[in-house]
């Protein structure tokens, strides 16, 4: 089966650096952007989402990407974002809180923090195991 290199980084650390045979994320403005093997050169700005990255064997890696930029070059995808968190370490029960507190900011005003902070949490709990997961291994 075909491979590309996955390069994921946040300001603090690289966060996966290895081989997948897919990688599906959410670009700026557009909607979701799926890369296979072999795929043309791209550059785009992320928004908040849930990005899956498919391991060699059939896995998923799922994370939570909010902003920065993905590029791909010589069959290698580079997400360099300004905050990413593995689906596996994301505390849900803070992200659900957070998700509600959004939630109850917009209802009183359109706020565009509490939108942000709205998309982040929809990130953090769909890379967890969705909204209505209760565990990171619900898939």
């Amino acid at each position: 089966m075909a491979t590309m290199q996955v390069e994921l980084v946040s300001p603090e650390r690289v966060l996966f650096s290895g081989e997948a045979t897919q990688v599906i994320t959410r670009i700026l403005g557009s909607g979701e952007i799926a890369f296979l093997p072999g795929h043309a050169p791209f550059l785009g700005a992320l928004t908040e989402n849930h990005t899956r990255i498919t391991l060699e064997d059939g896995t998923v890696l799922d994370v939570a990407v909010h902003g920065g930029f993905v590029q791909v070059s010589n069959n290698t995808v580079s997400i360099l974002s300004d905050v990413a968190e593995l689906g596996e370490h994301i505390d849900r029960a803070r992200a659900a809180s957070a998700k509600e507190r959004a939630e109850q900011a917009l209802q009183h005003e359109g706020d565009a923090d509490a939108e942000a902070a709205l998309a982040r949490a929809h990130a953090r709990l769909n890379a967890s195991g969705g909204l209505g997961g209760t565990s990171a291994g619900n898939h």
